[in-house]
């Protein structure tokens, strides 16, 4: 088969590595262009144009696939399939329908549950006890085609969303080629997506990430795992000469009560609206991740501690 890739971040690259490991025809890798980074600023491809190019397969960094030249270029490449995982754009009806065969993307979730941007981290803040990743045949609605091929994950009490996306990075890669040899053989089976338990994954906003104390532990904990490592829920701990941010990146719920916001002992047990979530992995502003006792060693924070 000969194939066009479409995908931006790491999660991606998981599944271009193993489309090229099984043998399948890439003639071309469609990324986001590339874009600042680092304290300096400078323009750094993508991890998907980076290993792409590595691997010899031309690469173009569109800044929009509705552009009519690029419509026009995707079509001349003569594909069989298009592959979409985490590319980070709408492509529009002409791409879909260019391939032979279609378009193909990997999701993040079961759907109709957790359509849209975030089902990973949406999956984990919401308490859900499994999720999945499918291959899904593209149409113009949001995550709204018929189903190729699903695979169950469980979602376990010290899953964060950078665990359960490394885990659905490789399974899903997995998935797709098996998708794709069934594609070529004719074998695929597609069925089409309920409309029942539909709902939206919707896109991470700084403002979402601030904790508040007041909520629910269960509730705090989730949110605490679903923000990590990106953008991180943070919250602020008194220090002499302000307060500073710190953000909470692994916890545990426990049973215990108090003020919200409080700190219960002198190992970063903090009070919410209902029990209490042991801080596990935390991350001062400007500072490296560290585990929490090595945090505490280096700062303190006894029991009686006000968290902001």
């Amino acid at each position: 088969m000969r194939l066009a890739f479409f995908g931006t971040p790491e999660f991606a690259v998981a599944s271009l590595r193993r489309i090229v490991e099984a043998g399948f025809e890439v003639a071309c890798a469609y990324s986001q262009p590339p874009a600042p980074r680092g304290r300096g600023h400078a323009l750094k491809a993508s991890p998907v144009q980076a290993f792409a190019e590595g691997c010899g397969i031309p690469v173009r960094t569109p800044a929009s696939m509705r552009d009519p030249a690029e419509i026009a270029a995707f079509g001349a490449l003569g594909l069989d399939a298009a592959v979409v995982v985490a590319f980070g754009q709408i492509l529009p009806r002409e791409v879909l329908e260019a391939p032979r065969l279609g378009a193909f993307n990997l999701h993040g979730s079961l759907l109709p549950r957790w359509r849209g941007a975030a089902p990973i981290q949406r999956a984990v803040m919401a308490g859900d006890a499994v999720t999945g990743v499918e291959v899904v045949r593209m149409t113009e609605g949001l995550d709204e085609g018929p189903i190729l091929a699903s695979q169950t994950l469980r979602i376990g009490p010290l899953d964060t969303a950078g665990t359960l996306h490394d885990r659905m990075a490789e399974t899903g890669a997995e998935l797709l080629v098996r998708t794709l040899h069934a594609l070529d053989r004719g074998e695929a089976r597609e069925t089409p997506q309920t409309e029942e338990g539909v709902t939206y994954a919707k896109k991470i906003r700084p403002r979402e990430a601030r904790i508040d104390w007041a909520r629910p532990g269960r509730e705090v904990d989730r949110k605490i795992r679903g923000l990590s490592p990106f953008p991180g829920a943070w919250f602020e701990l008194p220090a002499e000469k302000g307060a500073v941010r710190v953000k909470a990146l692994l916890s545990a719920y426990e049973d215990a009560e108090g003020a919200p916001g409080q700190v219960l002992d002198d190992s970063l047990l903090v009070a919410c609206g209902a029990g209490a979530v042991r801080l596990l992995r935390v991350q001062r502003e400007g500072r490296a991740a560290q585990a929490a006792e090595a945090f505490l060693r280096g700062q303190p924070v006894p029991a009686g501690t006000r968290l902001g």
